[in-house]
């Protein structure tokens, strides 16, 4: 029950992030208590993802919103991104090649496992 809770808490928070569902202090709200890896796997995700894409105005602007308003979410994900955990996803993944369900779900599996 525990691991589905945390799957849809992360997936809100990517979500909130690509789709401007809520305010940047709304996604902050969440943000701001997620493990710092999963901070890490979101931020990169989303650059990656949208690199290039055609929705990436919206994305990466809300995105770099988030950041500049709320510094502390790049903090966490510089500290998330030390985590061994990161080096084991980009080893055997691409960020790009994952959509944010099937994402989510194997990076709180590994993170929780």
């Amino acid at each position: 029950m525990e691991f589905e809770r945390e799957q849809r808490e992360a997936l809100k928070i990517l979500e909130s992030i690509e789709d401007g569902s809520m305010r940047a202090a709304e996604s902050f709200q969440l943000i701001e208590h997620a493990d710092p890896t999963l901070v890490y796997f979101i931020v990169t995700w989303l650059q990656k993802r949208y690199a290039g894409h055609p929705a990436a105005e919206g994305v990466l602007g809300r995105l770099g919103e988030l950041c500049s308003t709320y510094p502390a979410v790049t903090e966490l994900a510089k500290e998330g991104q030390a985590d061994p955990v990161v080096e084991w996803f980009e080893d055997a993944y691409e960020y790009r090649d994952l959509g944010s369900r099937e994402f989510i779900a194997l990076i709180v599996e590994k993170l929780e496992g």
